[in-house]
């Protein structure tokens, strides 16, 4: 296997539209942010992103590469039948996983331009709960369509693709039980920052049920009504803020996501 330590990736800005660029430098970025967040898994997980412009193409992390040494030029362009259209030259696949979780997202959503799957902690132990994430915090009263999917193994199976694009349906994020959590985004800013008040959502509850004392319930329609202010049209659009001062902080950090 290649030594990564050795590995010097050319950069491919020459070789893709302006449009792709751009969605690779968003995307290595989001890579750089889950693992600041610490919502990465060692080498596993995925963020991908569809390629504006090219139907049927999308992006992925090279099986092997640690979140935080993603590049825009290391990502993998690859097709909805997990075949690549454009190799990054690490010299590694992609996980098969990984490929059938998303392309059975942006295959059976158009809508949906960015994808993230995590195994946090939180994420993880929430999952694993029968109640799911409960309404207990304003984080997690945002989720007022939140989807689930029931385990099924190892994500290998294509046949699971179908039943997993339906638990979706229309929602912006699912949890995926016994398993962790799942967002989707029109850009990928938006499935990040979901992906973040998710996340932060299954810190506080699991965080709140382990002090073993009763919890402080909202009442229905404080939760409807937080709910229905989150939803789009009522509040400025998720980006707005966010993105900018988040590339703000990895340009401080270290700005290599961009090669």
């Amino acid at each position: 296997m290649t030594d990564l330590s050795q590995v010097k990736i050319p950069s491919l800005r020459s070789k893709v539209s302006a449009e792709e660029w751009q969605a690779r430098v968003d995307l290595a970025a989001c890579y750089r942010l889950i693992a600041h967040f610490d919502m990465n898994d060692l080498v596993y997980n995925h963020a991908t992103a569809r390629v504006p412009g090219e139907e049927g193409h999308f992006l992925i992390n090279a099986y092997g590469y640690a979140y935080e040494e993603v590049t825009a030029s290391s990502l993998v362009k690859i097709d909805f039948d997990g075949k690549v259209v454009l190799d990054s030259g690490t010299g590694y696949g992609i996980n098969q996983a990984g490929f059938v979780i998303h392309s059975a997202v942006h295959r059976g959503r158009e809508d949906v331009a960015c994808v993230i799957h995590t195994h946090s902690p939180a994420g993880m132990a929430v999952s694993a709960l029968k109640c799911g994430l409960l309404p207990l915090t304003q984080n997690a009263m945002f989720f007022g369509e939140l989807a689930y999917h029931d385990y099924e193994g190892p994500a290998i199976d294509l046949d699971e693709q179908q039943r997993l694009v339906k638990d979706l349906g229309s929602a912006c994020a699912m949890i995926l039980r016994n398993h962790g959590l799942l967002t989707a985004g029109r850009t990928v800013c938006e499935a990040f920052v979901v992906l973040h008040w998710l996340e932060r959502a299954c810190q506080a509850q699991v965080m709140a049920m382990a002090c073993n004392t009763e919890l402080n319930h909202p009442r229905a329609d404080v939760v409807r009504t937080t709910n229905e202010r989150y939803a789009p049209g009522q509040r400025r659009k998720i980006t707005e803020l966010e993105w900018p001062a988040l590339l703000r902080m990895l340009d401080r950090r270290d700005p290599s996501f961009r090669e």
